[in-house]
């Protein structure tokens, strides 16, 4: 079965971005330069300038501009999601957001990978890990997340922290890389 790079990437398999995955990285551009351009608009404006681009921009879900972005086509938003000023998220694979989960300003969110090999990653293969994140999360300003990591619901990121491995529900993580913390 002789399956498109774009499928590839989307089923986290090394990929080689091609004509198809430029063109869509090309309209998520032209998107974000719409989406950052509309800084004053009314909320209702922003979100429905979301629902154009994302998987799902769930009800009262606010990105504050400028905001960027791989594709934009592969992230889901929950309920009441807030994610302040500058934060970027590659989606080159789901990147799932719950309900009410707010995130600081410059927080960064990668599900892009690339393999550990110097020939393979030389040769321009890459892919992608998912990313979910749960309900009531608290990501600090700054925090990075890194590929195929999942945060459980109710867990408070500290800001500037990297975020390594998965964190359970209802834990406090800070730091590089992230580690348990009293709360």
């Amino acid at each position: 079965m002789n399956r498109t790079e774009k499928q590839k990437m989307l089923a986290g398999e090394l990929y080689r971005p091609d004509a198809e995955l430029a063109a869509d990285h090309t309209a998520a551009e032209q998107w974000m330069a719409r989406y950052n351009a509309s800084g004053a608009a009314q909320a209702s404006e922003l979100h429905a300038l979301l629902a154009v681009r994302f998987r799902r921009v769930g009800k009262d879900a606010v990105i504050r501009p400028p905001f960027f972005c791989d594709y934009g086509t592969n992230i889901s938003l929950g309920d009441g999601v807030f994610l302040n000023f500058n934060c970027v998220i590659l989606d080159v694979v789901e990147v799932t957001i719950g309900d009410r989960t707010q995130i600081g300003p410059a927080v960064q969110i990668y599900t892009a990978d690339h393999p550990r090999d110097a020939a393979t990653r030389r040769s321009g293969l890459e892919f992608g890990r998912p990313i979910r994140i749960g309900s009531d999360v608290w990501i600090g300003g700054g925090a990075i997340i890194l590929p195929g990591v999942t945060i459980g619901d109710g867990a408070l990121i500290g800001a500037g922290s990297v975020v390594t491995r998965d964190v359970a529900p209802g834990a406090t993580v800070a730091g590089n890389p992230a580690r348990p913390r009293a709360a």
